[in-house]
Parts: structure tokens; C-alpha cells; sequence
């Protein structure tokens, strides 16, 4: 601001002063500076004021009224440096240890102590600061009355005195900011967070009482209304009632203490401290009010909060400092048209000012982030709880989508993922499972799935390298054990089930845009219209044509659905033939949705299994029915009969099958009479086609008949064969019951193993240490009691190896498949020395001639080389292939 009427030194005045006029000036400005001595000295006498105001006069008269100024303030400045800034700062020196505090921590000091060093020195700077104003108002009414007397301009009182004041108060900013305690803004930041904690408990108290009473008393519609209720409260009924009267008392007490932190030149300090106070107070409400309780929304009851008891806080600050410029009236007379109106901001004011305006969405904004952060750290957490969390979710993305801050959710998740989802210790199955729900909930978040795509990426690419994937991502579609239930699934549900139903629901509540021709509606999603983020993949097409699709995004860790499709044909072969009876509905309902996603041409060899279960039903039903008399229905197994009734003939077309693995065994002669003469019967019925037998293969239902019990088990041929075997003799060594079954010998001593742990057979050690001697246990008294229940056959072959499955597995089928190309890549190792994974692909495509022909994806060409490796006839060094030397 420049000074008005300002006097420039011409050296041509001094030619035209006298000897007289070099003494009056000389003698003038040597009592004026006395004067101004004793005025400012702050004993508050103030006799010296006549002739300070003569002096003045004089000085001034003599054309050197900026001499008088300059040496006004100078004094001034010395004289507050030393009454005013150093005794105010020594009031806080002896808390300079709170220096190196952070905020958020809490001070090893008496609160009404320091409250009191506060309250005490901003008294005393401010009756010093009130005194010099006063001196500097006497110099401005000097200057102006001078003017008087010399007809000058009589009109510039107001702007002397503002000048001449706004020059004082920058004066004394300077002097306090240049002094400044580095523990001072450490100090007002504990004084309002405390003072601030008690109005808060105080209007907290007063919410919650408001808030519960509503709840008792009142319907729906004025429930709605209880944040409205508590904000309805104007400052000066808050302070007439008698239940405000203590937080009229500490908002005035804060209020006083901002105002003379603003007076002092504190204004950016002060409004930090109680901006930082309440920010900190409105983070814990944050986590108090949401913790770890994912089952319900707390958005709502935040912003209740922030309306009932930080913005009518401030309100009544701002009251108390003037600082209530109306939202409608700012100072352009402009305002954006994205800025929120009165009514909807602050519920209960009728003019909120525009600075409860701003800190309404200051507070707002902090709070949205906040939880928003709060939720995210606990994401992995949420997701494990879906869809229970599903109000956890929808405040995260009110939040996400107040922010903005969608990447910070992208990072800190994957973080997550990679650190407690993405390691050896987490079963396929587990990971299957997060994934699954992470696309169900982030869907919520981000429907066009752009964000998705991100977080998805690390687990398909962690998926891709575990060899069980395909298998549990086929067992989860279709078991019905592999999916969360959602709100609109059941119990048991497989998810293939479920997708079906939630893609039928999102269908029927949706609008096909391809047939919606009101001009209306058309105009409404216009407006509705929103750009991709930049972080969208531009060839994925706009967010408005695009849709999260579940099982595509399952099948895309595969590659290719043929795999899956393999793998499920490989599964569902294996149930059909260890069910016990022809119920199938569960599996044909199964095919009926895969044929919804995958087509009918791929699954077209698993709808003819299914149809050899049902022509086997009415196949079997045909020959017993055929067959009348009794010595053609029955066979003798010692004492006992075996009917053809007890038979229940699985009949396949093996060329539709994947390969059935089956060994060598041979029945007991009556059970295998019964089968070829259902054979026999078959191949009438069915001319000219005949049964060829897996005798390894099905289930057998055996009563067992000891001396003290009897017992019923449902085993594997090979089991009861080797148990009927002890009808011939009660003692066996293991060669000669291996050759008696027809089996090797390692095989039915892990076989025979079921019977041991059953308690029914004994071992013992031959008198050859290779071989062994099994007896049959005729008295449970003999031996240790170890569960004479029923047992099952599935649970025995469950826990087996592999290669006892009654189907070869998918990489054993891969790996004969594969044989054939062996050589060619073996040769090709021999003239190039060593290749890459893509370029042995590449020219296993080109260049070989076989048959069939080389039609393998690039995953299942690593799988076999993988294969080789461990059989050492390959090495992998550096992704390339070498032959093992």
C-alpha cells in the first residue's frame, strides 16, 4: 500500500531555511522524539500528548512529516520487539521439549497449566498491542489536525489511518513471525484439539441422545429428518438454552483466542491448528463409526455427524468472528453452477455463509477419503466376507466415486493380493475363490470392469502356472462346492448355477438400448453419458457397450475353453462311472448351462456319456427282464447266491469316452460266470455288438459274515476280490494272492492295506523278508478294534495316486498325445542346439508331419517339455531348451 500524499526530499529547501528555522527544526525534533519516548514507554501516562501533537505540528510545518512517521514506527517496532514479542515468547519457553512432537501425540503437561500461560500471554500482547494503537491513533489525529490549520485536504483522516494501521499490524506480524517459537504452532494445535474434544463430547452427546429418541418415537419419515433436527439449532438459541451453556462458554472461549491470534498476525496458524484439530477429531469418528463391521453402511450416520456437530460448530465460530459474508451474496456476485445449493449443503441454516459452505465440503471430502482409505486397506478382508460386506462395498464406491482415487485401490489391493492371496501356501482352490469374489464385488464398483482388468491381471497370471487350475476351476463350475453363496444363490449351487441366475436378473432389470425407441429415455442415458478413465484399455470397446463377464474372465486364465472343456469331459467321466445307480439329473442340468456358454458343438461327445448312463438304465432293465428262469438268474458263491438282479451294468461307447484306464484282475469265478452271462444276454438283445468287461472298474456291495459280527462294505472290484479270496483259505502270502488276483505284488499290497486298516485281515512277515502273510480275522477279541463300519470306495480311491483314477488324467492323456511329437523335437534340439519355447511351437506347426497333426496350445506344449525335463532328457537354462548331455 503506498503511503497517501507522500513528501519527496527536494534539496532545493534547504537553501531557503534560516538560522532560526534550522534551530526550531533541530529543537522540534529532539522534543518530539523525547515525547514520543515517554508516550510509548507503556506506563499509559499520557501528559506528553499536547506537546507531542505541538511537535508534530512543527515538523510537519517544516515539510518533514515522513521524517515523523519513519521515526514514529521505528520506535514503535522497538519498543513492541521489547514489551510485546519477547515477553510473549518467554511465557512458552518452558515447553520447547514439545517441539519434536507430532501432532497426534498427546503432551506430558497440565492442560489447564498451558491453557492458562495461553490465555495470559495473549492478554498481555494484546493490552500492549491496544496501547500502541492508541499512540499511533494520536499521531494520525497529529497529522490530520495539521492539515486542518493549513487548509489541506481535510477528507483523508480514513485513509491516513488505515494506511498508517495496516503499516502498524505488519509491523507487528514481522516482529512475532521473525521471533517465532518453533514449539508455539505445536502448543495452539493441542489447545483447540483439546477444546475441541470437549465441544465435541458435548454436541456428540446431544446427537446421539436426539438420534436414539427418533428412532423410538418417531416412523420413518421423521427419522429421516433427525440430522435436520439437531442442525435446526440457531447460535443464539444454542446459547440461551441451558443445555448449551457450556459449549456456548467454549466456543467463545475459542473463539476469543482465534480472533486475538488474528489480531497478532496468527491468521493462517490459527486457522490450521483448529482446521487440523477438527480434522483429526473427524478421522476418529471416521474409525470409530466404521472399525471392521463390513455388514453395514456408515456413510450416512458420517455425514449426520458432520452435519450435527462439526459444521454447527464452526457456524457459531464464524458468528462469533464476523465471518457470515452470505453464500448468496459473495463479492463477484458469481458462483459455478457445480456448486452444491444452501439447502442441500447445510440442513437446519437458512443463509450458511460461504465459508461453512467450503468447509462443509472440506469436511465432507475428508471424511469420503477417510473411510475411503479405511476400506481400502481392508479390502482383501471385505472381499473374503462377500457378499455379507456388500454395504462395505457400496460405501466404497460413494467414495470412490466422491475422490476419484481409483488407482490407489488398484495398487494397494494387488499389494495385498501378492503378499496373503499369491503364495505356495494358498490352495488353487482358495485363490479360485477370492477371485471369483473380487469380480463379484468389484463389479459393484466398477461395472464396465475397467479397473477389473487390472486388479485380475497378477491372479491369472499366478493361476496359469499351477497345474491343478483347470481342474479346480472345472470343479468349482460345476460341483456346486466351489462359489460363495451369494444373496441370490442357495446353499450347494455350482457357479455356473449361479451366473446364470445373476445373468438372468441383470437381464430382466435391465433396458436393451438396441430396443428402447423412447426419445425420452434416449435422451436420459445421454445425459447420463460418462468417458472412460484414462486408465481403460481403448481396445475393450466404452464402458457403455462393455460388461463384466464372469466366466469369461475365469476361462481367459485357461487360454481356451477346449481345455476346460477336456477337462470337464475327463471329470464328468470319472463320476459316471463310480456312481452306483443312473441318477444323472444334477449332470445334464450341468451340460445344459455349459452348452449355454461354450456351444453344443464342443460338448458334444459329454451329451453322448450322458446318454450311455441312459442307455444303460433301460439296457439293464431290458436283459433282467428277459431273463425268467431261475437257473439263468443266478449263480452260487459258496453258501450264497449271486443274482443277476445284483448286477447294474455301466455300458459305454468308448470311442466318445477319454481313455479308461484298467489292469489286469481276475474275478472269482461265479462273479465272472455272471458276467459273461450278462454278455452273452447282451449280445442277443443287442446284435451284433458285445460287451467287453473293465473288471477293475465299478463298485461292489460285500456282506462280510465273522464268528462275532457281521459287516457290510461297498469297495472296488480289486477289493473284493482279494477279500473273497480268504473264503478258499484263511492265510495268503502276498505272492500267492497277487498271482491267485492276477496282479503284481507291489499293487495288492497297497490294495490290501483298506482291509487292514478295517480290521478284518492281519499282516505279518513271511519267512521270505520280501514277502508277507495275510489272515483273515475271524474274532475281533484277536486284535485291536479299529471301526467295523460301512466303508465306501470313494473315499478309498479319493485319497489314492493318480494313475488308480478309473480315467487317465488330462496330462496323462496330454502326455501320450504328445509322445508322437517327441522325436520331432528331440531332432530339432540335435541341429539347432537349443531353442525357445515359441519357436519350438512355431515350427512343431510348420514342419510336422504326423498324425494326428500338431494342433496344441503353447501351454500345453510347456507342460509336456516340462515333462521332459524332469525325466532329464531336456535341461531349461535361461527360457531356452537344451538337450541333456
Amino acid at each position: 500500500m503506498e503511503e497517501p500524499n507522500p513528501c519527496f526530499f527536494n534539496p532545493a529547501i534547504l537553501d531557503s531555511l534560516t538560522d532560526d528555522s534550522v534551530h526550531e527544526i533541530l529543537d522540534s525534533y529532539n522534543d518530539f522524539c523525547n515525547a514520543t519516548q515517554s508516550l510509548l514507554a507503556g506506563n499509559g501516562d499520557l501528559s506528553v500528548a499536547s506537546d507531542f501533537v505541538s511537535h508534530v505540528h512543527t515538523l510537519c510545518k517544516h515539510r518533514l512529516r515522513s521524517l515523523v512517521q519513519d521515526h514514529f514506527f521505528r520506535l514503535l517496532e522497538e519498543t513492541f520487539e521489547r514489551n510485546g514479542a519477547s515477553r510473549f515468547w518467554r511465557h512458552f519457553d518452558p515447553y520447547f521439549h514439545v517441539a519434536g512432537l507430532n501432532k497426534n501425540d498427546d503432551l506430558d503437561i497440565d492442560e489447564d497449566e498451558i491453557q492458562s500461560v495461553l490465555y495470559n500471554a495473549l492478554e498481555e500482547i494484546t493490552l500492549e498491542k491496544q496501547y500502541q494503537e492508541k499512540c499511533l491513533l494520536m499521531l494520525v489525529h497529529a497529522l490530520q489536525s495539521y492539515k486542518d490549520q493549513v487548509s489541506e485536504d481535510k477528507h483523508g483522516f480514513e485513509g491516513d489511518r488505515n494506511y498508517l494501521t495496516s503499516k502498524y499490524q505488519w509491523i507487528v506480524s514481522s516482529v512475532l513471525m521473525a521471533s517465532l517459537s518453533r514449539h508455539f504452532p505445536v502448543i495452539l494445535h493441542w489447545y483447540f484439539k483439546r477444546k475441541l474434544e470437549e465441544v465435541s463430547a458435548i454436541m456428540d452427546g446431544e446427537f446421539c441422545d436426539d438420534a436414539s429418541q427418533n428412532k423410538d418415537g418417531m416412523n420413518l419419515d421423521e427419522k429421516g429428518k433427525i440430522c435436520n433436527k439437531v442442525g435446526e439449532m440457531d447460535v443464539d438459541e444454542c446459547y440461551s438454552d441451558h443445555r448449551f451453556s457450556e459449549n456456548s462458554r467454549l466456543v467463545k472461549n475459542i473463539g476469543k483466542v482465534v480472533l486475538d491470534l488474528r489480531n497478532l498476525g496468527f491468521t493462517s496458524m490459527a486457522e490450521d491448528a483448529y482446521a487440523s484439530a477438527i480434522f483429526l477429531l473427524l478421522k476418529a469418528k471416521v474409525h470409530d463409526v466404521a472399525g471392521d463391521d463390513f455388514r453395514s453402511s456408515v456413510l450416512q450416520s458420517i455425514k449426520s455427524w458432520i452435519q450435527a456437530v462439526p459444521l454447527q460448530f464452526l457456524h457459531a465460530l464464524l458468528v462469533y468472528l464476523g465471518d457470515v459474508v452470505s453464500y448468496e451474496s459473495t463479492s463477484s456476485g458469481l458462483k459455478s453452477p457445480l456448486a452444491p445449493q444452501p439447502s442441500s449443503c447445510c440442513p437446519g441454516i437458512d443463509t450458511p455463509s460461504e465459508g461453512l459452505v467450503r468447509w462443509k465440503l472440506r469436511l465432507e471430502y475428508f471424511a469420503y477419503e477417510t473411510l475411503q482409505d479405511l476400506r481400502i486397506a481392508k479390502l482383501f478382508e471385505i472381499i473374503v466376507d462377500y457378499p455379507e460386506s456388500s454395504p462395505a462395498i457400496e460405501d466404497l464406491k460413494l467414495c470412490l466415486e466422491y475422490t476419484g482415487q481409483h488407482s490407489k485401490l488398484v495398487e494397494s489391493f494387488i499389494s495385498a493380493l501378492r503378499y496373503r492371496l499369491l503364495t505356495a501356501g494358498a490352495s488353487t482352490n482358495d485363490i479360485l475363490h477370492q477371485y471369483v469374489s473380487t469380480i463379484k464385488a468389484l463389479r459393484t464398483i466398477d461395472p464396465a470392469g475397467v479397473f477389473l482388468e487390472a486388479v485380475g491381471e497378477p491372479i491369472r497370471d499366478y493361476l496359469r502356472g499351477r497345474r491343478d487350475t483347470i481342474k479346480c476351476i472345472v470343479t468349482m463350475m460345476t460341483d456346486g462346492t466351489g462359489a460363495h453363496s451369494s444373496s441370490s444363490g442357495n446353499p450347494g449351487d455350482s457357479l455356473l448355477e449361479e451366473l446364470n441366475r445373476d445373468e438372468e436378473i441383470q437381464e430382466n432389470a435391465g433396458v436393451d438400448d438396441d430396443f428402447n425407441t423412447d426419445d425420452r429415455q434416449a435422451w436420459i442415458n445421454a445425459m447420463r453419458w460418462q468417458p472412460d478413465p484414462v486408465e481403460a484399455d481403448p481396445l475393450k470397446g466404452s464402458r457403455n457397450q462393455r460388461k463384466v463377464d464372469i466366466l469369461g474372465m475365469i476361462v481367459s486364465i485357461i487360454g481356451s475353453k477346449d481345455q476346460l472343456v477336456h477337462e470337464y469331459r475327463t471329470m464328468l467321466a470319472e463320476k459316471l462311472l463310480n456312481k452306483s445307480d443312473y441318477d444323472i439329473d444334477s449332470e445334464i442340468r450341468t451340460l445344459e448351462l455349459l452348452k449355454i456358454h461354450f456351444g453344443e458343438s464342443s460338448l458334444q461327445k459329454c451329451e453322448i456319456m450322458l446318454n450311455d448312463l441312459i442307455g444303460s438304465k433301460r439296457t439293464n432293465s431290458n436283459i433282467k427282464a428277459t431273463i425268467n428262469q431261475p437257473s439263468q438268474t443266478s449263480v452260487e458263491v459258496g453258501d450264497n447266491a449271486i443274482s443277476m438282479d445284483a448286477i447294474s451294468a455301466t455300458i459305454i461307447s468308448s470311442n466318445f469316452w477319454p481313455p479308461i484306464q484298467d489292469e489286469p484282475l481276475n474275478l472269482p469265478e461265479p462273479v465272472d460266470q455272471l458276467l459273461s452271462d450278462y454278455a452273452k444276454r447282451f449280445n442277443e438283445i443287442k446284435t451284433p455288438r458285445k460287451l467287453q468287461w473293465k473288471k477293475s472298474l465299478g463298485t461292489i456291495k460285500l456282506e462280510l459274515q465273522f464268528q462275532d459280527r457281521e459287516i457290510q462294505f461297498t469297495v472296488a472290484p480289486v477289493h473284493a476280490s482279494i477279500i473273497m479270496k480268504f473264503q478258499d483259505q484263511p492265510s495268503w502270502t502276498s505272492k500267492n494272492l497277487a498271482a491267485a488276483i492276477g496282479i503284481p505284488a507291489d499293487v495288492l499290497n497297497r490294495r490290501i492295506n483298506f482291509w487292514i486298516s478295517k480290521g478284518i485281515i492281519a499282516e505279518s512277515q513271511g519267512a521270505d523278508s520280501s514277502d508277507h502273510v495275510y489272515t483273515i480275522v475271524e474274532n475281533m477279541a484277536e486284535t485291536s478294534k479299529n471301526g467295523a463300519s460301512t466303508g465306501c470306495a470313494q473315499e478309498l480311491l479319493g485319497g489314492e495316486e493318480e494313475e488308480e483314477r478309473s480315467v487317465a488324467s488330462v496330462e496323462n492323456q496330454l502326455r501320450k498325445e504328445m509322445t508322437v511329437y517327441e522325436k520331432f523335437i528331440l531332432g530339432m534340439l540335435t541341429n539347432f542346439g537349443s531353442m525357445a519355447l515359441d519357436r519350438i511351437h512355431n515350427t512343431l506347426k510348420m514342419f510336422c508331419i504326423a498324425d494326428p497333426p500338431y494342433d496344441k496350445s503353447l501351454q500345453q506344449l510347456q507342460s509336456f517339455l516340462s515333462g521332459l525335463v524332469s525325466e532329464e532328457k531336456l535341461e531349461l537354462r535361461d527360457g531356452m531348451y537344451f538337450l541333456k548331455k
